[in-house]
């Protein structure tokens, strides 16, 4: 079908929604024949470490301020410390600038980490391709990425979106298809590794080598972290009672650039977008830091700025998946009304390893005396996406409850990853792609208009 035509059509599906809340939900039938759900052998070439004594490794890039002008480098090297600065400028191989990072490590149980990198690159101009290079001598690597439009309402940009990827064949498989997709960063939607699976045995090494498996594309593009379950790794009867450890030792956030007090939740503004990252496994409730800082940030939401509004968490706060039946229900209380009062566009959500989107809704109005006990419209509301789908060792979430319930929009049990494409301050194109026996196959696909825009548009229509 040619791409003007598909538009068209999707175009009027979503025309067609306004009236109600959505084109019909649908459960998908389709039947995956896939990889098995095991880990990747470890003297598998894909984990394979770089050539040269303490050559850099598990590199890897999240955004390193508030507004797209600065990058932390991250990078593990074995056998010593070494430097932990890097040279970098906007010429391949001439590097007119240098910066100076900081170098950590750790321990858990039986396992000592190597030596841990983090180098902040700030001050960078917008929209230009850097290139970068640490280690030293036969040991340097070199890489390169590329820096986001400038803050502007009409930015476009694509994401992606991956959750509960794990280390399978079939998180491989999504992690390459992916790359072959016009994402410019990853939105990580919790439970990275799934390493806490080997608790007495590998647990930093599944840490060390699925750095290298995502170094592929986290090294050249930033991934923008949240946690899930899977990091917490609280574990007593080993003696590891610090929780996210590993986690927080291995992938910083910028979260004082937003105010933070935690690297578990923070904000970052991206082309046109405002992204809040929150954490599903730390104190929410109201007057917590959390709660209160979120209240904060939504209050420096500038639409006239960065019109799309994004929330990332791991578990799904609208899931109609029998796995997991609920569990982001008291977030949900808490939260729910903050998102619809702010108009937030978009939740984004792991946990449920499956696809699921729904349509604006909302459960704001239900108190135990009085008000609507199910969810219903709110053109006010989010669309909830559930990305749990990466290819983690767990396999699939295959139990939906049936029938499927009206604010449920598609669903289907298939692993994939998504894409946000961002045209300009009013329309945004999502495409969830599933892996299909190896392929990249499109399966379900909706333009949205933007809660702000859209609705001024609307007011402005409708006034006198």
């Amino acid at each position: 079908m040619p791409k003007y035509r598909y538009e068209i059509a999707v175009f009027f599906c979503v025309l067609l929604s306004l009236g109600r809340t959505g084109c019909g939900g649908k459960t998908s039938t389709f039947v995956r024949y896939e990889f098995p759900s095991a880990d990747i052998p470890l003297d598998n070439e894909v984990f394979a470490a770089p050539k040269g004594r303490n050559a850099p490794q598990q590199v890897h890039i999240t955004q390193g301020d508030y507004d797209g002008k600065g990058v932390i480098i991250s990078w593990v090297t074995q056998d010593e410390a070494g430097p932990s600065n890097l040279q970098y400028g906007t010429l391949e191989k001439k590097y007119a600038f240098s910066a100076e990072g900081t170098v950590t490590n750790y321990t858990f149980y039986n396992y000592t980490s190597g030596y841990i990198h983090h180098c902040l690159v700030d001050g960078l101009e917008y929209d230009t391709k850097y290139y970068y290079k640490i280690g030293v001598d036969d040991s340097a690597r070199e890489f390169w990425f590329q820096t986001p439009p400038r803050i502007d309402p009409d930015a476009s940009y694509t994401f992606g979106i991956i959750g509960d990827l794990g280390q399978t064949f079939n998180s491989l498989s999504t992690l390459e298809h992916y790359m072959h997709s016009e994402g410019q960063t990853v939105l990580f939607v919790g439970d990275l590794s799934y390493a806490d699976r080997y608790k007495y045995d590998n647990i930093g090494v599944r840490w060390d080598s699925w750095g290298q498996l995502v170094e592929r594309s986290a090294a050249y593009q930033p991934w923008i972290w949240s946690a899930g379950n899977h990091e917490i790794e609280y574990m007593p009867d080993i003696g590891e009672v610090t929780p996210f450890k590993s986690y927080l030792h291995r992938f910083p956030t910028p979260h004082m650039a937003s105010n933070s007090t935690n690297p578990l939740w923070y904000a970052v503004r991206r082309a046109s977008a405002h992204i809040i990252v929150l954490s599903s496994y730390s104190s929410f409730l109201k007057y917590t830091p959390q709660w209160s800082w979120l209240q904060e940030e939504l209050k420096k939401v500038n639409r006239q700025k960065t019109p799309w509004l994004i929330v990332v968490m791991h578990v799904p706060l609208y899931s109609s998946n029998q796995v997991h039946y609920m569990e982001g229900e008291s977030m949900r209380t808490v939260f729910e009304s903050c998102f619809v009062r702010s108009r937030v566009d978009f939740v984004f959500a792991g946990h449920v390893h499956a696809h699921e989107r729904s349509y604006r809704i909302s459960n704001i109005y239900y108190n135990v005396s009085s008000g609507d006990r199910y969810p219903v419209p709110e053109r006010s509301a989010p669309v909830y996406f559930t990305v749990g789908d990466g290819g983690n060792q767990e396999g699939l979430a295959g139990r939906f409850w049936d029938p499927q319930p009206e604010y449920s929009a598609f669903r289907e049990a298939s692993y994939g990853h998504s894409t946000l494409e961002i045209r300009n301050r009013t329309h945004a194109y999502y495409h969830w792609h599933r892996n299909d026996d190896g392929t990249k196959v499109l399966a379900d696909s909706v333009i949205f208009f933007n809660q702000y825009w859209a609705s001024n548009l609307r007011r402005r229509r409708h006034s006198p």
